[in-house]
């Protein structure tokens, strides 16, 4: 349940703005709804950061090379927070430009005005984004272990045969989520104007 909360609530607060601000769903268009536009740009950050870190962690450990620690560029175990391989990254702008494309096929089937390159193209780069932000948190504010006897990443410390390999015990992986959805919602709200003018 935290997961889920941690990756949703930074995305009902921003629809919770633009209902009490700016009312009715509009076309981006940051000429005639500035503050609209901007929200809706954190909202397709917000759903492509969800899916490019989802397919980035769940596929890339599909991956036929070891990853390596983002920070670092060491090879470390599979399941490594932070750790990084080419499917991985692939997975990511896969996910995002999904976000992408959804958000222009909601918008064209709604009536408004969409721009399906711009639209793909900043989920595509936000999705991208926030994944490396989390894989950047994952790496130093989130502690991985690995049981050398039973060769499984761990988040426990307490086994006896567990070995520290990254990140420090700062953050859990609900809070690494929470904070690179944050940032990256807060990135799409800022630099919308660039992709949709």
């Amino acid at each position: 349940p935290g997961q889920v909360l941690a990756c949703s609530v930074i995305g009902i607060l921003i629809q919770t703005i633009h209902f009490v601000y700016c009312g009715k769903e509009c076309s981006i268009d940051f000429e005639d709804s500035q503050l609209a536009s901007s929200l809706a740009c954190a909202l397709i950050a917000h759903h492509a950061t969800n899916l490019a870190d989802t397919l980035s962690s769940e596929l890339g450990i599909l991956s036929k090379s070891d990853p390596i620690l983002i920070t670092t560029l060491q090879k470390v175990p599979r399941g490594t927070n932070g750790g990084c391989s080419l499917t991985g990254l692939g997975c990511s702008m896969l996910g995002g430009s999904l976000i992408g494309f959804g958000a222009y096929l909601i918008d064209t089937l709604s009536g408004f005005d969409a721009r399906p390159i711009a639209c793909i193209l900043f989920g595509t780069i936000l999705g991208t984004t926030g994944s490396i932000i989390d894989s950047v948190l994952g790496a130093t504010l989130q502690v991985t272990y690995f049981d050398e006897e039973k060769k499984v990443i761990s988040a426990n410390s307490l086994k006896r045969n567990a070995k520290k390999i990254a990140g420090m015990d700062i953050l859990s992986n609900t809070q690494v989520n929470l904070v690179s959805v944050m940032m990256t919602s807060a990135l799409g709200f800022c630099i919308g104007p660039l992709f949709f003018r």
